[in-house]
Order: structure tokens, then C-alpha cells, then sequence
């Protein structure tokens, strides 16, 4: 039987950087409590704010939460008053006002090359009925566009109300998942439909890299790919 790997969990060391930022032995269960609380409910407070990805770091005196979205708009407010009004959330509901809490919410510059993204966008289409084989067509053609050199998703469930449940799977260009520095992102999100649940699994293939992937990384950033021998 095949074995099948997690695309991220498999590069994250080597080319992915960890989501969550922190050393602790003693707290490490109660950080980690705490990290995947503060994740569920960022997503499910701003579920039209096309989030991406949600990194934490700490310090002794502060948790610094980066929030990557493709509306950030949406998250910062009307003059920044929505940032300040999570901040109070998060330090009240999660950490007991006993650390401070910094807010970076930036913007994703090509949603259509995030996996998770685009697995909302595909999610939102399922659940307003729209038929699945016809936003698979038009998601993967989007992808492609956008500059993706491979994608492929795959839905499962009763897809458009059928009474046994199926799999359907579409896909262009190509998807390395056994090389290591091939940079694939991948997501599983799930649609709640009234049919029932339809699982959906994104991957999107972005080309090689021989450099970690790090979104926090500075502009200034200097690290160069490695110079060939001649």
C-alpha cells in the first residue's frame, strides 16, 4: 500500500520554515494549546479575509502574530481599528493578559498561487451549488495563468448531490512531490454543503528552489542560490 506524506510537513525544516516560533520545554504544551486556538479562531473570525498562512513568534515579553491574507483590508479595519480591537481579543480570550501581543497582517501579492486560497475560492463555489468539474476547470486555468508550473485538486464526497460518494481529480503541468527542493504547496480544506461534507486537496507546484522559503524573511534579505562549480 502506498504511504502518503504530508507535501509541507515533508520540506518544513529543509525548504518550509515552522509556523510557530518559539523554545519551551517546561510550557510547551500550553504554548502549543495556545498557538492552535489563537490559528482556529483567526480563520473562523475572518473567514472572507482570504487568509493564507499564520505565523507566531515569542519572546519572554511579547507573542508576535503575522497574518499573511489576500484581503487584508479586512483584518486591519477602517483606520487600524480592527487591528487593535483583535489585539484585545487574542490577549483577553487566549493568553489571560499575561503577555503582549503584536499584530502583522500583510498582504499575499498572488492569491491565486496560494493553496489555501484557492481551496476557500473553490470551497465558496461548492457550497452556492455551482458544479464542481466547472470551477475545478476554471481554478486550475487561473493557476496556470498566474504563473504556477503545476496544480492539481482533487474533490471528494457527493459531489453535485449524487447519492454514492466519489472521487474526482484534475490537474496540469507537473507535481514533484518526492523531490525535496521542489517548492509544492498543499492544502486539505473541507466545504459544508447540504449534502454533506466535500473534502478538497489542493497542490500547487511553484518550481524549484534552493533557498529556504521563508515569508518572514526581510527584503534586504541577502541569501543568494549557490554558485555552480565550473
Amino acid at each position: 500500500m502506498g504511504h502518503k506524506v504530508h507535501p509541507k510537513i515533508y520540506r518544513t525544516g529543509i525548504l518550509f520554515p515552522w509556523a510557530s516560533r518559539w523554545v519551551s520545554i517546561a510550557k510547551y504544551p500550553h504554548y502549543l494549546e495556545q498557538d492552535i486556538k489563537v490559528r482556529e479562531f483567526l480563520n473562523k473570525k475572518f473567514k472572507d479575509a482570504q487568509i493564507d498562512s499564520i505565523f507566531i513568534e515569542r519572546s519572554p515579553k511579547n507573542i508576535t502574530v503575522t497574518i499573511f491574507a489576500g484581503k487584508p483590508g479586512v483584518i486591519i479595519g477602517r483606520g487600524g481599528a480592527g487591528l487593535e480591537t483583535l489585539k484585545k481579543d487574542i490577549e483577553r480570550k487566549f493568553l489571560k493578559m499575561s503577555i503582549a501581543v503584536k499584530l502583522n497582517v500583510q498582504e499575499v501579492r498572488s492569491p491565486s498561487l496560494s493553496a489555501t486560497i484557492v481551496a476557500q475560492g473553490l470551497a465558496k463555489d461548492i457550497e452556492n451549488r455551482i458544479p464542481f468539474r466547472r470551477t475545478m476547470k476554471q481554478t486550475i486555468e487561473r493557476v496556470m495563468k498566474a504563473g504556477g508550473q503545476g496544480v492539481k485538486i482533487s474533490m471528494s464526497g457527493r459531489l453535485n448531490g449524487a447519492e454514492i460518494a466519489r472521487r474526482e481529480t484534475l490537474s496540469a503541468g507537473k507535481i514533484p512531490l518526492t523531490t525535496l527542493r521542489s517548492n509544492v504547496d498543499y492544502v486539505h480544506h473541507t466545504a459544508e454543503t447540504i449534502y454533506g461534507a466535500i473534502g478538497i486537496k489542493v497542490w500547487i507546484y511553484l518550481g524549484e528552489s534552493f533557498v529556504e522559503v521563508d515569508k518572514l524573511a526581510t527584503k534586504n534579505d541577502t541569501t543568494k542560490r549557490p554558485k555552480k562549480n565550473k
